[in-house]
């Protein structure tokens, strides 16, 4: 049920290009009595172009949980707030879901503004199958965790979206071709809609082999867009993963033998688990 008081406003902002901030995020964004913001010095340029007044408040991974409950407050007072993330479209990788859950739990009106989101960008010049998507967010970090992530979802049929830092996208794009093979389609995009954009295109093995190459292309924002295993090939993959566990599985704890399984052939562990006929 929702109650009287104010809304909460999930505006999406540019992701570089300025004149990519929509007439109507311009409207809200003027009109609002608070501002949450990933980081308020980021969003500055952007609250003045919209002629913003609004309070601004810092809300991001490391507060929300603390700061939710205070937003909320005003809502319920009657205050319009808008959440915005440094680029893009909130809780996309950025922070606010904890703020968007408690408003709508207290039956706050929660309404969205649409706009940028550089993994929606990506796919639509990626020219891969669009239909299906998976979005991955950002990688692990670590080397180890972020391997078997990506043998995790070497399987996945449908494309495969990752965001990727500058300093860690060499690595990233080398460990994709160990766990897809260098010969799997993708896509980097770049900067997108900003001064240096670029959009690469072509196996992983060569679009890795380039940005080691290149340092101009290890810098900046990256989103990595990465076809999708093709049918057969992920079920073959998939038959051999249940295979080697179900040896394993005699000697080994399960979750352990699925790890292996997983890891020597590819296959979601996840879907190597779903076959198990002990569960």
């Amino acid at each position: 049920m929702e109650n009287a008081g104010g809304r909460l406003w999930v505006v999406a902002t540019p992701i570089g290009n300025l004149d990519d901030l929509s007439p109507r995020a311009r409207a809200v964004l003027a009109k609002v009595a608070v501002v949450a913001a990933e980081d308020t010095r980021h969003s500055a340029p952007i609250l003045a172009l919209a002629g913003s007044r609004a309070q601004r408040v810092a809300l991001h991974e490391h507060n929300e949980r603390e700061h939710a409950e205070r937003i909320v407050a005003r809502l319920l007072g009657g205050e319009d707030v808008a959440l915005v993330s440094d680029a893009g479209t909130p809780l996309v990788s950025d922070p606010g879901f904890h703020l968007v859950q408690a408003a709508r739990a207290a039956g706050c009106v929660v309404s969205p503004v649409p706009g940028p989101c550089a993994a929606i960008a990506a796919l639509s010049v990626a020219g891969l199958p669009s239909d299906r998507f998976v979005f991955e967010g950002f990688l692990p970090a670590r080397a180890g965790a972020r391997r078997q992530r990506l043998q995790e979802v070497a399987s996945e049929t449908r494309t495969l979206i990752f965001y990727e830092s500058s300093h860690r996208v060499v690595d990233s794009l080398a460990d994709c071709v160990d766990a897809f093979g260098g010969e799997r389609e993708a896509v980097l995009a770049r900067e997108l809609t900003k001064l240096f954009e670029t959009v690469l295109a072509g196996p992983l093995r060569a679009l890795a082999e380039r940005v080691a190459g290149d340092p101009d292309q290890r810098k900046g924002e990256f989103v990595l867009v990465v076809a999708g295993a093709p049918a057969q090939a992920a079920d073959a993959r998939l038959a051999e993963g249940r295979r080697i566990f179900a040896l394993l599985r005699a000697e080994l704890p399960p979750a352990r033998a699925a790890r292996l399984a997983a890891a020597i052939s590819g296959a979601s562990r996840r879907e190597i688990y779903a076959g198990d006929p002990h569960d």
